[in-house]
């Protein structure tokens, strides 16, 4: 029999006590690697609520029952201190650290103009500090290991970021924020650990969620004995993709992903380039060549763009 894709590897999944990252636990689990789950248990997708161990550990339990190695961790990825303990504990357990899978995250969502410091605070503080957290501490195990080996190690990580991040989200300033931040913690994290043998990428999945239960409401709702499309089962077969050995020449990449289709999506490129006639711009010729360049176009072009990738209710 060949060997499962993951046989010998760990893996930490945060916020997998629930929803994607409990997916992307039981794939990466029956790929063959040994999971460590973790999740704060707190049920208000706010992150209201009293913490509890009963998710992380259920997810646990479940994974073992299927005759997969796994363990539960409860701490919260958004303290530094938490976060150590969880690199740590995966090391302790299963002796190396090879795969991180970033997916915690809770929502307040509110317009700007309505958004208080403390909902703002709260997001950035969970999905962005706590993907630096637990990337922070996994980046210097594999440095290390690297030194020790003389050469490269073999690391993954794959991050959550959103569609908010890529179309914009009127109500989620807050999150669509923290997940273009995410975006931009990969690439650097990925320039960084590359001569390690280190990949890091971004996803940005749709899935019908605790999360998104409201957004997706009424939202493709699956027939009969029909895998809701909007499933999470759609997203964490790319996870465990990215994890593999197959996926090393992948990095620094940002992949879409939901219901069967996968979009890598490019960085960013100069759609006009003006170069002034003079020394410096003045404000009549920015005028002169910018105001056209407009005129003609949607004045939300990038939302129209995102509609035609299929990329909209992300």
């Amino acid at each position: 029999m060949a060997a499962l894709p993951l046989e010998g590897l760990s893996a930490i999944v945060t916020g997998a006590g629930r929803g994607l990252g409990r997916a992307e636990a039981l794939e990466l689990a029956r790929l063959g690697a040994a999971v460590v789950v973790n999740d704060f248990g707190q049920p208000g997708r706010d992150g209201s609520g009293q913490a509890s161990k009963g998710p992380a550990e259920e997810v646990a339990a479940e994974i073992r029952a299927a005759g997969g190695r796994a363990t539960a961790h409860t701490g919260d990825v958004a303290d530094h201190q938490q976060a150590r303990e969880l690199v740590q504990s995966a090391i302790d357990t299963y002796g190396k650290l090879d795969i991180l899978v970033n997916n915690a995250g809770i929502l307040r969502d509110r317009m700007i103009f309505s958004m208080s410091e403390a909902e703002w605070d709260s997001v950035i503080h969970v999905h962005l500090k706590g993907h630096f957290n637990t990337t922070h501490f996994a980046a210097a195990h594999w440095r290390e290991r690297s030194k020790a080996a003389g050469g490269p190690v073999y690391g993954r990580i794959v991050n959550t970021s959103s569609e908010a991040f890529l179309a914009g989200s009127a109500g989620q300033p807050n999150y669509a924020a923290a997940k273009g931040g995410i975006v931009g913690l990969t690439t650097s994290t990925a320039l960084a650990l590359g001569k390690y043998g280190v990949t890091a990428n971004a996803i940005c999945p749709r899935a019908r969620t605790r999360m998104t239960e409201d957004v997706f409401a009424g939202f493709q709702e699956p027939g009969e004995g029909q895998l809701d499309p909007l499933a999470p089962e759609h997203v964490s077969p790319l996870v465990g993709y990215l994890a593999s050995p197959a996926a090393a020449k992948v990095n620094g990449q940002l992949l879409v992903v939901h219901g069967g289709m996968v979009a890598i999506v490019e960085r960013p490129r100069v759609a006009a380039k003006f170069d002034t006639a003079k020394e410096v711009f003045s404000y009549e010729e920015l005028d002169e060549l910018i105001s056209p360049y407009y005129e003609d176009r949607p004045p939300n072009e990038t939302f129209a763009a995102a509609e035609v990738l299929g990329l909209k209710h992300g």
